[in-house]
């Protein structure tokens, strides 16, 4: 049947869906040269979206007319409508859709998405609806945001046309977001649990099928395994294999073919051929390659979904950050409130321990700020009035008013949840790459399908359809499809064995290919606190002595450089103890009065002048009594003992270290020297850490990413590769493509080396797989393999494919770094104030 006898082109009839055009429309586009009528806005919109996107032969191959793009009542339930045209009302919208330049911004999660095309799909349909300016789909955590004009086209028109091509839209809140994915993923626990067991069952009778194929079995004892191999088969089938089905109609109904297609004539096709060979007991029966191929997929997809779940819920728990409650000033009164009715303008109260509810300004007092959460650097900031604070960070010592100046979407951590978005969009689409080369693929091997059987229908009859299915389970893409995920399991295993736990299957690949590896400052190459190094008498009193005293005023503080004598026992207890902010403590024990801190600071408590300071660099604090110094302590944050070795074997791979930190202290250029790092870039922003490393991968470099902090997220999102340290932030973590659950360096290393091997397996189990299908084909086509020699030679490739990547359970042996390792002295200088 040609395309020119189904679609009939009439002038009365709208050329895109193929209903009639009412009376005074006038809605034109000119289609392969000629002027085309159309029945609405909707279907110009989405032909002139086909043709303008060079696709206008799909009006050429099209068997049937398209279905019309307006929303009717028989598409969607008038329940269902008048359910989302509750999301026109601005106080509905106000959670989740935001104002900018270009127009109106909504943030929607989309359930269905399977794979690469169902991205492209949504992203075309969406970007043809009438003012629709910018649509993207996160294939990752199936975000979408759109941009367009409300006045053109109403929020609950957007739903509906998603509603349409068999997507659903929510708006994206964390809530709602937690509940699908916790519904999500128990249907797929449940999917895969059925499979699981089925297969076990299915592949346990198969064996007695296939040993008394060989050595003889009565006709009763076949019958009653085929029957039971079904009763057994079937859940998996129906159930645990569905959304397989269900994608492959969506596909072939958009003319998109993806690996679902063939998988599902696979499995459907050799099941329900089975079940006529079960009921007719004649042919081949295939239910343990059904279940088994089944399992498989489904293991791959569940690990895919993991690891999208994490990254959703890492953006959800930095929006976690933010307080649900403020202590608004009305009046010099105090009232607690919900953070999120605070409104641009309110005062809001303070206290110490508690966090900022919004972006602000300081209108009384003066207190110091722990900006960990968005900087990581870990010593907080002196604030006074007239300083901005962010939203998010902790006040440490004193009660502040701020006036809010930013609340909402208009906040940093909000800038930085849609910094995380934007670089989660920017990563490498490999899939999309896959997923383009997997339809030629997969029109290949229908292609072929289609000509054996019709082939084997004029020659044999009776033989073209088991022979076809042959085809198709011979050519069935099941070592193909196993060659990267068994590669890829098997090395994920061994470097989580050795310390690096790898959370997405993109990461060895771009280990294997990196040539760039960035490291954040604190907390990465450094231990990420302050430690007492170094205590100088300067009287009679030794040197414990003076530890007990400093250690007896800094208990009572829970200031970083305080928790540095944290460690040390004090017998001895201080009284009136009082802190100045930026300067440090003063405070009684045994009636003696005594001050430790800034030289300056301290030397007050008596007549005498502070000593100059130690030649050695280092954070030093003067301990005073009121008869003078006391003593000098030296703090610093060390460079972690194995950092200077991992950067030297890193060098000798090939890899060109550098650092990017937001300190721009002297402890910076110290750090990169002791370290051999050549090039460091320090006191950047979020935002711009970001920035380089997407100007350094748009020169064509491959980039791994090491941090640890929150303001980390942005810049982890967006590199090929991240890796966050086992001490980092949660999310950090969640957001990394890989953890070092031993924050230990050197497990790079063995990430590199095994990444390496692991892409020369991969090439192997490729190259494997397609010549095991270039010579199973022709033979299957000419009738030389039965289906259950078919499915048998499938099953054998995959085990070859297996026990090659079991290869990969072992490190590669490193070669010995040209540098030494430096363990001594390996602490640092840090210019922050008390």
């Amino acid at each position: 049947m040609t395309a020119s006898s189904t679609v009939q082109e009439q002038d009365d009839n709208c050329y895109h869906c193929g209903l009639s055009v009412p009376k005074g429309s006038d809605y034109q586009t000119i289609i392969n040269g000629k002027s085309r009528s159309m029945c609405c806005p909707g279907c110009l919109a989405v032909a002139q979206t086909i043709v303008d996107s060079g696709l206008d032969n799909y009006y050429k191959h099209r068997t049937d007319n398209a279905q019309a793009p307006e929303i009717r009542s028989e598409d969607l339930s008038d329940a269902l409508l008048l359910e989302l045209s509750l999301y026109d009302d601005d106080s509905v919208k106000q959670g989740f859709v935001r104002n900018t330049d270009e127009g109106d911004e909504a943030t929607l999660v989309i359930e269905g998405i399977t794979c690469a095309a169902c991205v492209w799909l949504l992203e075309n349909h969406i970007s043809g609806i009438p003012g629709v300016s910018k649509a993207n789909v996160n294939l990752t955590n199936h975000r979408a945001r759109i941009t367009w004009d409300s006045d053109v086209t109403p929020l609950s028109d957007l739903l509906a046309q998603i509603y349409r091509i068999g997507y659903q839209a929510h708006p994206y809140t964390p809530d709602k977001e937690e509940q699908l994915l916790e519904q999500e993923k128990k249907r797929a626990t449940r999917r895969l649990g059925v499979a699981g067991i089925g297969m076990m069952q299915t592949m346990m009778l198969a064996v007695a099928l296939y040993g008394g194929a060989l050595q003889g079995i009565e006709n009763q004892y076949v019958t009653f395994i085929r029957w039971a191999s079904m009763v057994i088969a079937t859940p998996v089938v129906l159930y645990s294999a569905k959304p397989f089905i269900v994608a492959a109609f969506r596909d072939i109904k958009t003319r998109h073919l993806t690996m679902d297609v063939p998988v599902s004539i696979a499995i459907y096709g050799a099941y329900f051929a089975s079940v006529w060979a079960t009921i007719t007991n004649s042919g081949e029966v295939y239910f343990d390659s059904v279940t088994m191929f089944s399992f498989f997929l489904l293991v791959g997809r569940y690990l895919e979904m993991i690891a999208r779940h994490r990254t959703g819920r890492a953006g959800n728990a930095l929006l976690n950050l933010l307080p649900a409650s403020a202590v608004k000033m009305i009046d010099g009164n105090e009232q607690l409130i919900p953070a999120n009715e605070l409104k641009t303008g309110d005062v809001v109260l303070i206290k110490p321990g508690h966090t900022i509810p919004a972006d602000g300004m300081i209108i009384s007092g003066s207190s110091s700020v722990d900006e960990s959460a968005l900087t990581g650097e870990y010593l907080p900031i002196r604030k006074e009035c007239e300083d901005k604070v962010v939203g998010g960070t902790i006040n440490v010592e004193n009660p502040i008013q701020i006036r809010i100046t930013e609340v909402g979407n208009e906040t940093q951590l909000s800038a930085i949840v849609r910094l995380l978005e934007r670089a989660q969009e920017e990563k490498p689409q490999a899939a999309q790459l896959a997923d383009k080369v997997a339809s030629y693929f997969v029109a290949a091997v229908l292609l072929t399908a289609c000509g054996v059987g019709f082939g084997w229908w004029i020659v044999e009859p009776a033989h073209a359809f088991w022979i076809t299915l042959s085809v198709l389970v011979v050519t069935c893409p099941c070592a193909l499809s196993l060659a990267t995920p068994t590669a890829l399991t098997a090395a994920t295993g061994t470097l989580r064995q050795n310390g690096l736990l790898i959370t997405r299957g993109h990461v060895l690949e771009s280990l294997a290919n990196a040539t760039h590896i960035i490291f954040d400052k604190t907390g990465t190459l450094t231990e990420g606190n302050l430690s007492l190094q170094e205590v100088i008498p300067l009287s009679s009193l030794d040197q414990d002595h003076c530890i007990q005293i400093a250690a007896a005023l800094e208990k009572h503080s829970e200031h970083p450089i305080a928790r540095a004598f944290h460690e040390q026992s004090a017998d001895k207890s201080a009284i009136d103890i009082q802190a100045e902010l930026g300067q440090g403590l003063q405070g009684k024990i045994d009636g003696t009065q005594f001050r430790i801190g800034k030289p300056e600071y301290a030397a007050k408590i008596s007549s005498v002048i502070a000593p100059p300071l130690p030649q050695v660099s280092g954070q030093w604090l003067l301990l005073c009594s009121e008869s003078g110094p006391l003593a000098w302590f030296r703090l610093n944050d060390q460079i972690r003992r194995e950092a200077a070795e991992a950067i030297a074997s890193l060098q000798n791979l090939g890899l060109k270290c550098e650092m990017l930190t937001g300190d721009n202290s002297s402890a910076v250029a110290e750090v990169a020297s002791r370290l051999g790092i050549s090039d460091c870039v320090s006191g950047v922003s979020p935002a711009e850490k970001l920035e380089y490393v997407n100007q350094l991968q748009g020169q064509g470099a491959q980039i791994i990413m090491v941090g640890d902090g929150i303001n980390d997220i942005p810049v982890l999102a967006g590199a090929q590769t991240s890796i966050a340290m086992g001490t980092a932030t949660d999310l950090a973590k969640t957001n990394a493509d890989g953890v070092l659950v031993q924050h230990d360096l050197l497990r790079l290393v063995d990430g590199v080396l095994l990444a390496r091997k692991t892409k020369s397996v991969i090439r192997q189990n490729l190259g494997w797989s397609l010549c095991y299908n270039l010579l199973a084909l022709p033979l299957a086509a000419f009738g030389f393999i039965a289906p259950y020699m078919a499915a048998l030679g499938m099953s054998a490739s995959s085990l070859v494919v297996v026990g090659n990547a079991m290869r990969l359970n072992r490190i590669p042996k490193n070669k010995p770094a040209t540098k030494p390792t430096n363990t001594a002295s390996t602490d640092l200088n840090t210019d922050s104030v008390v």
